[in-house]
């Protein structure tokens, strides 16, 4: 049979139906977020992306789960601004009962007036004590803030550090889940009996496990990928600042650490700690946290402190983070940014350094000004002053100085 003739008009049906159908695959390709192309894996002493060196050039910032949209998408763009390709951040808060009659919130939950870098939540809690259901729950409409972070992350090509919970009473941290079964605290005791129950106790083992547990399996409905699944995430870490005696530290740490990894075989898991413990069974790098302030040392001492943890690196075969760090802008400390520049260089120069974070990067708070700290500090901001153009310096030239994959720019 004769195959029949299209008709003019079939044909234009056809060619309008074809551009549609293009038209429609470009805009579902274009309207979906940006998603990271490859986890970043560790290997032996340094940190690889798509077999490439990757050298961690970051920031911390506290308020990114509780700030306004605007406030966390500012903080993110002077991240790049830097130069950083990390960004850390502990989830917060955890808070008794909500209305504070059967479990009282044991920090300053209702900080009305302040800003969201002053720790003004805004009410966006994630743990909170269950009057009805005599139990540990979650608030899940909390997560839209770090399922906005995440997509926002991403479109910046910025990965992230997300801290499971914060060992620190100040947004609650375990201090508030021991108090939920009035459990011994030690406030002002030496720092490794402040609070042992915690990392003991099955009900809190538990709750801590059901936390980790959602939000590994979390699918975020910004990106549609669960977050065990998404690269975005440079890493899990189960506890900032932990402290305990070494051998209960190291005990919990290899427990939780086995724990995340049979949920999440995709993403790097660190301990967040300040004093490290470098032999912990899974812990894929190791950090620490810096503060000549704290310690009572030098800056240069400061600067003898960095290559003797890096030395470890290969002793332990784990990447070395310095996590955490910050020297006070003020009158009596005029040589910051001269202190900044003597340790960034010492570790972009020692190849047993996988990289840095510095303590903390804040940016315009939604009233328009930069948020006050008065007491530590420890604050930075694009202000492009000195500090701020030596840690950009740095920044930048860490990322140079490695051959990275396409996801940096």
């Amino acid at each position: 049979m004769m195959p029949r003739r299209r008709t003019r008009l079939q044909t234009s049906r056809s060619i309008i139906i074809a551009a549609l159908t293009s038209l429609s695959i470009v805009a579902l390709f274009t309207a979906r977020p940006a998603v990271a192309s490859a986890f970043v894996k560790a290997e032996r002493t340094q940190f690889v992306l798509d077999g490439k060196p990757f050298y961690v050039t970051g920031v911390n910032n506290i308020y990114l789960p509780w700030g306004s949209d605007m406030e966390v998408t500012r903080a993110l763009d002077d991240a790049v601004a830097m130069g950083a390709n990390v960004v850390r951040t502990v989830f917060g808060a955890t808070i008794g009962s909500p209305d504070g009659t059967i479990a009282p919130t044991i920090w300053k939950f209702r900080n009305d007036g302040a800003s969201s870098a002053n720790l003004n939540i805004h009410g966006h809690y994630f743990l909170y004590w269950d009057p009805y259901a005599n139990d540990m729950a979650i608030n899940a409409s909390s997560m839209r803030k770090i399922d906005f972070l995440i997509a926002e992350a991403a479109k910046r090509h910025l990965r992230l550090i997300l801290t499971f919970l914060d060992f620190w009473s100040y947004t609650g941290g375990s201090y508030q889940m021991s108090s939920w079964y009035d459990l011994p605290t030690h406030e002002g005791a030496p720092l490794e009996t402040t609070n042992p129950a915690f990392f003991t106790d099955a009900r809190v083992l538990a709750d801590y496990q059901r936390w980790v547990k959602f939000v590994v399996e979390r699918i975020n409905p910004v990106t549609k990928i669960a977050y065990r699944n998404d690269p975005t995430i440079f890493a899990w870490e189960l506890m900032n600042e932990a402290q305990a005696p070494v051998a209960l530290r190291r005990q919990w740490e290899t427990q939780m650490t086995a724990y995340v990894k049979s949920l999440d075989r995709n993403h790097l898991v660190g301990a967040g700690e300040d004093y490290p413990i470098f032999d912990v069974p899974g812990i894929d790098f190791v950090t620490w946290h810096g503060y000549p302030k704290y310690l009572a040392i030098t800056p240069d001492q400061f600067n003898n402190e960095i290559t003797s943890k890096c030395q470890m690196a290969p002793r332990y075969q784990k990447p070395v983070v310095l996590e955490e760090f910050g020297y006070a802008r003020s009158n009596s400390n005029p040589d910051q940014a001269q202190a900044y520049k003597m340790w960034l260089d010492t570790m972009a120069a020692d190849s047993n350094c996988a990289g840095w974070l510095v303590w903390a990067l804040v940016s315009r708070q939604d009233d328009g000004q930069y948020p006050k700290d008065g007491y530590s500090q420890f604050d930075v901001r694009h202000d492009n002053g000195e500090t701020w153009q030596v840690l950009s310096n740095a920044a930048h030239l860490g990322r140079k100085s490695l051959t990275m994959s396409g996801w940096n720019r």
